[in-house]
C-alpha cells in the first residue's frame, strides 16, 4: 500500500467513525499508553507512515512522517552532530516522532533549551472530518502569530491525526561534564535559583538522595570555565551519561518501584518553591521547576499544595490500588477549558480522537 493509500484509508475510516460516533485511538509505538486517562477507542497505528521527508542539517530543520521511529530521526541527526533539542524521553524503543510530539514531554535539557511545542516548525494533520490540513512550515518565518500546528504538542492526539511534523533542531554541545554535589534539598532549591542568575552553561539539573547534579555543556572553554567557577566533584563520562539518561526514560533507581497504593506525582513549579513536606521521596529537576514525588497521600491534598506553593500537579503513573478517579491532569479553570473545548470543537467536532485521554469528559 502507498503512502497517498494509507492517508486516503484512514480519511476514510475516520469519516465512518465520526458518521457512527466511534472514538478511534491515534497510537504510534504505544510507549506512552499508560501517560493520561484511560484509554478509549479503536487502534488506528500510525506507524505505516514512516520516513524522513526532508533534512537540512544546514538549515537546522528535520520533517519526518510521524511513524517514524524516535531513534531512526535521532541516529540520522547524531551523523550530522545534531539533536532533538528538547531531549524527548522514549520509554522504549518503539516511540515516534508523532507520539513524542503529542505527548509534548521533555527530558532533563527542557530548562535549558524549551520544550517540544516550541521547536515545532510545521505539521500536517487529518481533522475529524478525514480532512488534511497543513499548518506551519519549514522555517521560523512561517510560524508567526497564531501558530495551530505547535497546539499538537501536548495534545495526546485529541485534536487530530498528525500525519507530518517539521521540527527545529540544534548542534549538539561540542563538550559536556557532570558536576554532583552534597546537600539537601532547601540548599539545592537555593543554589540552582542562584546558579540560574549567572551566565553558566547548565543544560541539565537534578537532585536526589542529598546529591545535586549539574551538567554543563557548550563550548570547552565554557565549560572548563564554569567547571572552575563552581566547584564539586565531576562525574566519570559514562555514569553521568547513565544518569542522564535514566532520568530521561525514569529507568533510575528513584522511579523503580511505585507501591501499589502510591503515585508519582509530576509537580510543576515556580523554580523558587521551597521543597513541600509530602510523604515519600522526591526528585527535583529542571532548576526546581520539576519534582517527582511517589506518596501515598491523596490527589487532593497533592493538588491543593502544588497550587499553594504557585503551580500544579499530574498524575503520571500510579500504584494498581491508587485512586485516579480525581483525574490524571489539574482541572482547567473554566474559562481555560471553554478555549479547550472550542479548539475541539473546531478540529474534532464527533469527539472521535482519542476521547476522554486527556480529561474524562473531553
Amino acid at each position: 500500500m502507498t503512502e497517498e493509500d494509507i492517508v486516503a484509508s484512514w480519511s476514510e475510516r475516520v469519516r465512518a467513525a465520526t458518521a457512527s460516533n466511534t472514538p478511534l485511538r491515534i497510537r504510534g509505538g504505544g510507549t506512552k499508553d499508560w501517560y493520561g486517562q484511560t484509554l478509549q477507542g479503536e487502534i488506528v497505528d500510525t506507524r505505516a507512515h514512516r520516513g524522513i521527508i526532508e533534512y537540512d542539517p544546514a538549515e537546522l530543520v528535520i520533517t519526518a512522517k510521524a511513524g517514524t521511529p524516535l531513534s531512526e530521526i535521532e541516529a540520522r541527526l547524531d551523523e550530522c552532530g545534531q539533536m532533538l533539542p528538547f531531549e524527548p524521553p522514549h520509554f522504549g524503543p518503539n516511540a515516534t516522532l508523532g507520539g513524542c510530539i503529542a505527548a509534548g514531554l521533555a527530558g532533563p535539557r527542557r530548562a535549558a533549551a524549551g520544550a517540544p511545542r516550541d521547536f515545532v516548525l510545521g505539521a500536517v494533520v487529518m481533522n475529524g472530518q478525514g480532512h488534511v490540513l497543513h499548518f506551519g512550515g519549514q522555517v521560523v518565518k512561517n510560524v508567526a502569530g497564531y501558530d495551530v500546528s505547535r497546539l499538537l504538542a501536548g495534545s495526546l492526539g485529541t485534536l487530530g491525526m498528525i500525519l507530518e511534523v517539521s521540527v527545529k533542531v540544534l548542534p549538539k554541545p561540542v563538550a559536556e561534564a557532570t558536576l554532583k554535589f552534597e546537600m539537601n534539598d532547601t540548599d539545592a532549591v537555593r543554589k540552582l535559583n542562584e546558579w540560574s542568575g549567572h551566565p553558566l552553561p547548565l543544560t541539565g539539573s537534578a537532585w536526589r538522595d542529598h546529591t545535586l547534579a549539574l551538567r554543563l555543556g557548550g563550548a570547552e572553554a565554557a565549560v572548563k570555565a564554569a567547571r572552575t567557577s563552581l566547584g564539586g566533584e565531576v562525574v566519570d563520562a559514562v555514569e553521568a551519561e547513565r544518569f542522564w539518561c535514566g532520568l530521561r526514560e525514569q529507568s533510575d533507581p528513584f522511579f523503580a518501584v511505585i507501591p501499589p497504593k502510591s503515585a508519582l506525582w509530576r509537580l510543576s513549579l515556580p523554580s523558587i518553591a521551597e521543597p513541600m513536606h509530602l510523604p515519600g521521596p522526591h526528585l527535583m529537576e529542571w532548576g526546581g521547576a520539576q519534582r517527582w514525588w511517589i506518596t501515598d497521600a491523596d490527589p487532593q491534598t497533592v493538588r491543593i499544595s502544588a497550587k499553594q506553593a504557585g503551580g500544579h500537579a499530574t498524575i503520571f503513573r500510579s500504584g494498581a490500588a491508587y485512586d485516579r478517579n480525581a483525574g490524571i491532569f489539574t482541572p482547567l479553570p473554566a474559562p481555560l477549558m471553554k478555549i479547550h473545548r472550542g479548539l475541539k470543537a473546531a478540529f474534532d467536532p464527533a469527539s472521535i480522537f482519542n476521547r476522554g485521554r486527556l480529561y474524562p469528559d473531553f
